[in-house]
């Protein structure tokens, strides 16, 4: 029962909401539609099912019985009645939060009226399709690698695999990170997914062939195999339309809000400036007590770095599949969408 409290009671205000903006146009409820009554107040059947597809929603498609359901109605009515006995409903904050409520709510149906009548279709969504599809088409490669701390451990590894030695087995015993134990193996990606460094070696290498000399990164040195490479192939149309129909939902709801800003007279009656950023005082690096202060300053941005370093080597190795990839040797300094590190 304490598990849907909260979503009930988070629903409880838009229903309320409801109740006080439509209370001039709300259908009588009888016992003949009602579903239970209490000190004589019917709770409609329509309330029940509005809620159960609501719960449904917000669970995620979990279901609740029935029973439970209608007793917490039951408890909701119970405080709507005993909150109008103590004429709560007049107090300020009370008022205000309704208007608020009833804002939401009659906002997200002026969507919803929008979007029924301006459907993204699936012509459109074709078209968005045809554009990811070429944004992405190329090769796609897979490879192996193993991390090193050090140079010299990564030429011998190399020496050791020029002699015939196995990638797997060597991986599997020597790289640093978690991916060793799958023999180093980092699955399929395509060139932007790596960070330029490594990515470009594997493109400058043949199906079979391994690194001649270790590739450095921020996080050590790597050893790679190219495996094999293949012409990259896009999923079916039918099976991801439904993943892209949000996004282009919300281009034309965006489209739909612009459109109304545009015709409307807005004016601020407050200040929407951000204020100023002062700069930090410069220390001065002459007196003792400065000179403490910068050498604190500098540790503490020592150890934020060698956190971070170590947060990020521990994703870096995280075995890769064919559907998501974790950047191993990310760029400092910029940013990738779905970008692989190897």
């Amino acid at each position: 029962m304490k598990k849907i409290i909260p979503l009930l009671l988070a629903s409880s205000v838009f229903i309320v909401a409801c109740d006080q903006a439509a209370k001039s146009n709300a259908p009588i409820v009888t016992k003949e539609n009602a579903v239970a009554m209490v000190n004589g107040k019917y709770i409609s059947k329509k309330t029940l099912e509005t809620l159960e597809k609501e719960i449904e929603q917000r669970s995620h498609g979990q279901k609740f019985p029935k029973k439970k359901l209608l007793e917490e109605l039951i408890q909701r009515e119970l405080l709507v009645q005993d909150a109008k006995l103590k004429k709560l409903e007049q107090s300020t904050e009370v008022i205000e939060r309704l208007d608020m409520a009833t804002r939401s709510l009659l906002s997200q149906a002026a969507v919803q009226d929008y979007m029924k009548s301006n459907p993204v279709s699936d012509a459109e969504i074709k078209v968005e399709y045809d554009k990811e599809v070429a944004k992405s088409s190329g090769d796609e490669y897979k490879a192996r690698h193993i991390l090193l701390k050090k140079e010299d451990e990564a030429k011998k590894l190399i020496a050791e695999l020029t002699a015939g030695a196995d990638f797997q087995a060597l991986a599997k015993k020597h790289s640093t990170g978690p991916s060793g134990p799958q023999g180093g193996d980092l699955g399929w990606f395509v060139d932007g997914q790596m960070v330029e460094v490594f990515s470009k070696a594997v493109i400058a290498m043949k199906n079979g062939e391994f690194t001649k000399e270790p590739i450095k990164s921020q996080f050590g040195w790597h050893v790679i195999l190219r495996e094999d490479s293949r012409k990259q192939t896009p999923p079916p149309f039918d099976t991801i339309k439904e993943q892209l129909r949000p996004a282009l939902e919300q281009k034309k709801v965006q489209a739909m809000l612009k459109a109304l800003r545009d015709k409307a007279k807005v004016e601020f009656l407050v200040s929407v400036d951000e204020p100023e950023v002062k700069a930090p005082a410069v220390v001065d690096n002459k007196t003792p007590k400065a000179a403490q202060e910068t050498e604190v300053v500098e540790k503490q941005a020592q150890a934020i770095d060698a956190a971070e370093a170590a947060d990020v080597e521990n994703k870096i190795e995280k075995p890769v599949s064919t559907d998501e990839k974790v950047e191993e040797t990310p760029k400092a300094t910029e940013t990738k969408p779905a970008t692989v590190t190897p």
